[in-house]
């Protein structure tokens, strides 16, 4: 789906009569919680409280990476949205696609162990059976079955919490205190409006800052290049800023659903479009996952690495997730 765009604006008329709307979704998600049940391993949830995109999947990444450093065999879960396998398994990069597991883990495989499992308990024991040391979930921060040990909550700087209101008055999938309640810390990835409110409405949530870096190479290819961008992802205008932030000169720029599926007749149109503009099809690595093989090989990606302001302070909470006793 594609975000309303009130829901990013100061709430108007129809974010006001949707407000009953939102008081159902609440109650649905109160009736939800239960006792949540534990697994032999840690496990560190990478959540969110709005709907879209907000970096997670780059944090998931860089989290089971300084594990992994440490010796810890670390790994993620995925639900595996817009896939069709249910799981539990891990993600094969080749056998698997992302119409089996989804494009999110799908791209995460090609860093380290992914697995999917829409039963994110019975993921998680296999995980544990198969040797994995620890668990990080990417999403799954409002399903009350498994027990987190510890949750982060990442927030988007360009977009923050948005109108402040939950579905569908707004973006939130539950109240902000609601959710910083449970969380042990808050990631604010890039500037804007978001940090500030962010850190207004944080409390005693530990507040930590990150930002997406483009990968050097990719950056050299792109500039004074003529681009057609396109992405089909939460925030689509955030990947086109930063290929002008590369120096990239994009000519047109198209905007799909968050996990859009690319036809043969939507990609054909964009080449054909970039041909007459005399310019490169660029699109995000998450939605090149969705891209047959052939179309992967003409399209250019530019990759994003996670970079902390503070790498101590998320080392001090990777050291509480594993001074966690299990068993």
């Amino acid at each position: 789906m594609r975000a309303p765009g009130f829901w990013h604006a100061p709430p108007g008329l129809l974010a006001l009569l949707l407000l009953p709307l939102s008081w159902l979704w609440r109650l649905g998600g109160a009736l939800r919680a239960g006792k949540p049940q534990a697994v032999p391993v840690p496990v560190l949830c990478v959540g969110n409280l709005v709907a879209g995109g907000t970096g997670k999947t780059p944090v998931v990444r860089d989290l089971v990476a300084r594990l992994r450093v440490r010796g810890v065999a670390a790994a993620s879960l995925s639900r595996g949205h817009g896939g069709r396998l249910a799981g539990p398994l891990p993600v094969d990069p080749i056998r698997h696609d992302a119409g089996d597991v989804g494009d999110e883990p799908l791209l995460l495989a090609g860093f380290h162990p992914a697995w999917v499992g829409r039963d994110r308990v019975a993921a998680a024991q296999a995980m544990a059976a198969a040797g994995v040391g620890a668990v990080i979930m990417d999403d799954g921060f409002q399903n009350p079955a498994l027990r987190k040990d510890l949750s982060l909550i990442i927030v988007d700087g360009g977009a923050g919490f948005g109108n402040g209101f939950v579905m569908p008055a707004g973006p939130l999938r539950e109240p902000v205190a609601a959710g910083l309640a449970r969380a042990d810390a808050l990631v604010v990835i890039g500037d804007g409006p978001g940090l500030p409110a962010a850190r207004a409405v944080a409390g005693n949530c530990p507040v930590l800052t990150a930002r997406l870096v483009p990968d050097e190479a990719a950056v050299t290819g792109l500039k004074d290049r003529q681009v057609l961008a396109f992405a089909g992802i939460g925030r689509p205008a955030k990947f086109f800023a930063t290929l002008r932030g590369a120096g990239a000169r994009v000519v047109a720029e198209h905007c799909f659903a968050d996990h859009h599926r690319f036809s043969e007749a939507e990609l054909s149109a964009l080449a054909e479009q970039a041909a007459r503009d005399r310019a490169i099809l660029v699109t995000t690595q998450k939605d090149a996952m969705r891209l047959t093989p052939i179309w992967r090989d003409r399209v250019m990606t530019l990759p994003v690495r996670l970079s902390w302001d503070d790498p101590a302070a998320v080392e001090r909470l990777l050291d509480r997730l594993m001074g966690v006793r299990h068993g």
